[in-house]
Parts: C-alpha cells; structure tokens; sequence
C-alpha cells in the first residue's frame, strides 16, 4: 500500500509540473489551433521558436526548433495553401510527435509527449501534383501557460525534383530537464517574399482592399477575401500597420450606416470575430448584436502587428431584423481597419475605409474598385490651392505693400489692393465651393474631429471677411480703425484655423496623405513666419528712414486726419527689398500648393508611385 500511495504522489506530482495535455492537441481546436489552457492567454511578443521546411533525400522535414535555445513542450502545426486550407499527410513519430485528423486524415502533427525538447524533425508529404506554395502554420508551447499561436514558416514548394537544401540533417530531438523562462524580445524580420493572403485574388476569390487599388499591389492597410465553401461563405479578413481591428461592411449603399459588419478585433491580446451593426449618419463605429449566431471563427492569427481572421458566414443571416441573402443579393462591400475596440464594439476607422464602387455579387471572382474619391481630392485641392496658396500671397500684400508701386494702378486701384481683392475673392469661391463638395460626398456633417470643426470655423470667418469689407466705413468715418482691426483679426484666425485644419487632415484615412505631408506643411509655415518677420524688420527700417507712417501694420491707423499728400509721395525706402522678397515669397508658396494638390490628387502617392513604375519596368 504504502508504494501505491507513494506511486499516485509521484503521478500527481508530474501532472501538477507539466500541467499540459500528454497527448498534444484535440481535434476540436483543428481550426483555431487555441490551446484550451484555462487563466493563460497567447503570447504576442515575438516567438523565439521557427518552423523550417527542408527537402532531404527526397523528403519534406519540417523543422521545429528553438531559435534561442529555449526548449518547447507541446506544439501543433499543419501545412496550410495560400487560401487557408490545411493540406498534405505528416508522418508519426511514435514517442515524439503523432498525427490528428482535421480536415483530412493525418493533415495535422503534434507532440506525444511534454516532455521538453529544442529541436524536432517530422516528416510530411504534400498532396499529389501539388507544388505549393506551402505555409507551415503552427502553436508552439514553451509550457502550460507560455506558448505562441500562428507561428509561420517562409513560404515553401515542394518541387517534384525534391532537390536537397543545403543545410546539415539534424539529429533526434534533444532534451532539457528544466526550461528556462523565456523573457527576452527580439525583433523578428519578415522573411516573405509575398503575402499568401492575395494568392487566388480575382481567380477563386473576391477581393477588395482599401487604399483603392492595393490588391494588385499587395500593399492594403485592411483587405477581404470572400470565396464560397458550399452553401456558406468564407470571409478572410486582414488588416496591417498595427490595426486592433478590420472589419467588412454589407450595405445597400456605399454610405456607412445600417450595415451587416464582420469585425475582426483584438482584446487582450486574443482575436476573434464578431456580428457588428452600423447606426447610421454621424457614428463611425459598430454596435456588436445581441445574436451572433450565423458565424463561426475557423482560424486567426496575430503576427508582426497583423491581424487576419478567417469566418465562416451563413448565406442568409437575420441582423437587427434585415435579412441578408449573400447568395440572391448584392451589396457593397466597406471595408475598414481602426485603432480602438472595445467590449461592445468598434470604433473609428482611423487606419482606413473604403466602400466599393458598386454592388458586389458576393460569388463573382472579379477584380473590384473601390468607390471613387473624386470629390474629397476637389475639396482638398480647392482648400489647398485657397490657404496655402491665394491667402498666403493676398495677406503679404495687403500688410507689407500698401507703400509699393505707387505710381501704378491696376483697374483704378492701388497695386497692392487689386491683387488682394483678386486673391480672396478667389479664396472665398473656392473655399464655398470646396464645403459643398464634402456636404455632397459625405451627405452629413462629417465627424472628422478636429478638422471638421476647424473647417466649419475657417469656413464662416471667410464668408463673413467679405460682406464685412463691402460694409466697411469711410476712410475718415470715426469707426474705421475698428472695421481694420477686425477685418485683420478675422482674416488671421481663418489663415490660423485653415492651416491647423490641414495638418489634421494628413491624419484622415480618407485623404490617404503620406505622412510626410507634415514636414511640407511644418516648412512652410516656418517660411511663412521668417518672411513675416523680414519684412516687419524692414518696415522699422523704412520708418527710421522715412518721416511718413510705418505701413506694415494699417490696422493701426486711428489717425483719420492724417497727410494725403505725403502718403501718395511715392514707395517707402527699400522697395527693392520687399519686392524681391514677394517675388521670392510667392514662386516658394506656389510650388508648395502644386506639390501638395498633386499628392491629396493622385492620393495614395505611394500606391500611384509604385503602380507607375511597375508600368515602366515592365
């Protein structure tokens, strides 16, 4: 009795130390590959474990090995075709490693044991006739509570001439009687040539990515794949630069709102899918549904700040008492990818949104553009072409040059006024016709904080600025010298309020603006205030050397009685200066209008840059 008792000791003892399944993983989790590990969550540092395939002797090894000698317990991988789907046969490996039936007999490897090992070989044969290319997908377990889900091998064919990899055979597996915790990060560099993810597109399925055009490209900030599987609906849903969520759209219009979404989020640091609905104008999040039945999770992973999950639709589903027929009706489809997510839903898509350009038989493989943004690149441009260009040069005119080309005269006027009224009035046309523009695009006031405010701010001092001057009094009335300061504090707040509104428009995923647009825009205003200053500088000089009145600052003029005669006597000292430093001013403030029109137009620039040159090489 006594050695029984001290036998079944010993056996809890063990079960309580390894703590992870002897026989590896269940079938259960064939799709997922989530070990059912109770109080433990999956790693989303970098992993310190590879999968490498090999050909040798005429047979695929799949190595499992410890990069930094960290020795593993428990793994699970299978070989996975571009389109997820788990193909070819391994072989079992008695004590080591043994085989599970998923999708097909003997597709999935795993561990017979926990016992700690930090370098494994299993053998695995790919389906007949098929060259690849081949991912290997696995979870490797340091132990019960530390283990790493979506490792992933370099993306590998099988060629029928099975050709050995130059690389040493590696022996049996090696064994460590106490793992080391793992705690050191290291920065793993991609070593794929191609996303597997686009493999298939517009050939044996749907795609549609958002910035416009980036399937082609394989460069899309958030990117769904829809193909059939039977009398249901694969949707495979990616989003990069760090998202916290992609999520696709199903909508009877190409405007957000009472829409049928997948969403694919993160929460700590767990991803899985989810029904979401859209409420309509002026909320640019989703609302999780009460039912989330008609959809099932069959793989994630989260690997390099990319999310991607793979859900399983029914093809009719009830959501908030609409139906959706994905096999009889089309849709749009609007894809998008943010930066917060929560318990009950999806915030804003602030890492980007695109709607279709048209409805979508879900069934058809075609290639799909994404809706034209023709009228948001106006309305930049036109603000663009206002701000930066007209009222820059307009208020330099009107502030500086009162005292230039005295002797001319442009229709009746003063040079320096002819041109300012020239310029904002070709500032106030544009500016309301940009406003319309995005009223029309959006249909809605846009919920684009801060910049919506901004504009909305700009927008109002500028259409008052004129019907102000029209009513502005007499040179000699008593009030004047008010309408001047006002007339200079509106127009400055409006210039003040239109710039800061474009800096925030880089942020906007909709304008799909590189970041380097900010450095263009941090330059000219620091070109803006030096030139400011100059001639301010120069306006002091010009009044020691003058007995006239300082003409940089007309606000100021509170003097109604003040000397004619010697206001029209001629240009202020350093006319050649400030000449020149307009001219200089104006050919600087013009190429940076063009230079940023023709980013926000052939917006994203990256993406016209890189399909122009493909072009050219090919």
């Amino acid at each position: 009795m006594m050695f029984l008792k001290e036998v079944l000791v010993w056996l809890v003892i063990t079960l309580i130390g390894t703590n992870s399944l002897p026989q590896g993983a269940p079938e259960k989790i064939c799709r997922s590959m989530l070990p059912e590990h109770p109080g433990s969550l999956p790693q989303n540092s970098v992993s310190p474990f590879s999968i490498v395939p090999r050909r040798l002797q005429g047979k695929v090894i799949v190595v499992v090995r410890s990069l930094l000698g960290t020795p593993f317990q428990g793994f699970m991988i299978q070989g996975r075709s571009p389109d997820g789907r788990i193909v070819g046969t391994f072989e079992n490996m008695g004590e080591f490693a043994h085989t599970i039936n998923c999708d097909n007999e003997r597709d999935t490897t795993t561990h017979s044991s926990p016992n700690p090992k930090n370098v494994l070989e299993v053998q695995w044969t790919p389906p007949p006739g098929y060259d690849g290319p081949i991912i290997f997908n696995g979870t490797i377990a340091q132990d019960y509570g530390i283990y790493w889900v979506g490792v992933q091998s370099e993306p590998f064919r099988p060629s029928s001439s099975m050709v050995d990899d130059d690389v040493p055979q590696l022996s049996s597996p090696s064994f460590f009687n106490t793992p080391p915790t793992f705690v050191k990060k290291v920065k793993q560099e991609s070593a794929m040539d191609f996303d597997p993810f686009y493999t298939g597109c517009a050939s044996t399925k749907l795609c549609f990515g958002s910035p416009n055009g980036c399937v082609k490209t394989e460069s899309c900030k958030a990117v769904v794949a829809v193909s059939v599987a039977g009398d249901k609906f694969d949707f495979e849903l990616k989003g990069y630069q760090g998202a916290k969520w992609v999520g696709v759209g199903l909508s009877d219009d190409n405007k957000m709102g009472s829409d049928s979404v997948i969403e694919c989020a993160l929460s700590n640091n767990t991803l899985d899918s989810f029904l979401s609905w859209t409420t309509g104008k002026g909320n640019y999040g989703a609302t999780r549904t009460k039912n989330q039945l008609g959809i099932r999770l069959l793989n994630h992973s989260f690997i390099n700040d990319v999310i991607y999950c793979k859900v399983r639709r029914d093809a009719k589903t009830l959501v908030n008492g609409l139906e959706f027929d994905l096999s009889n009706k089309k849709y749009y489809l609007l894809v998008a990818a943010g930066y917060s997510a929560t318990g009950q839903g999806v915030g804003y898509h602030d890492v980007t949104y695109l709607p279709s350009g048209s409805l979508l038989s879900l069934a058809d493989v075609s290639e799909v553009e994404g809706a034209s943004r023709i009228l948001i690149r106006i309305h930049g441009a036109f603000m663009l072409a206002a701000w930066i260009g007209a009222v820059s040069i307009g208020t330099l005119l009107a502030r500086y040059y009162r005292k230039t080309w005295t002797d001319s005269s442009m229709c009746g006027k003063d040079v320096w006024f002819g041109w300012h009224r020239l310029l904002m009035m070709f500032t106030w046309a544009l500016t309301i016709a940009a406003i319309v523009l995005i009223w029309v695009e959006l249909g809605t006031w846009s919920n684009e904080l801060p910049h919506a405010i901004l504009g909305t701010i700009t927008t109002i001092l500028c259409f008052l600025q004129p019907i102000g001057a029209f009513f502005r009094p007499h040179p000699g009335a008593s009030k004047r010298p008010l309408f001047n300061w006002m007339h200079w504090l509106g127009g400055n707040l409006a210039h003040i309020a239109a710039i800061v509104a474009i800096f925030f428009a880089v942020k906007l995923g909709k304008a799909e603006l590189p970041h380097f647009v900010d450095y263009i825009l941090a330059g000219y205003v620091v070109f803006h205030v030096i030139v400011h200053l100059s001639l301010s500088v120069m306006g002091c000089l010009s009044e020691r050397s003058s007995d006239g009145r300082v003409s940089s600052f007309p606000m100021k003029d509170l003097n109604t009685s003040r000397n004619t005669t010697h206001m029209n006597s001629g240009d202020y000292p350093y006319g050649v200066f400030r000449k020149a430093m307009l001219w200089i001013y104006a050919t600087v403030v013009i190429v940076i209008t063009i230079v940023l029109i023709l980013i926000t137009v052939l917006a994203p620039i990256e993406e016209t840059w890189k399909t122009f040159r493909n072009r050219n090489v090919s």
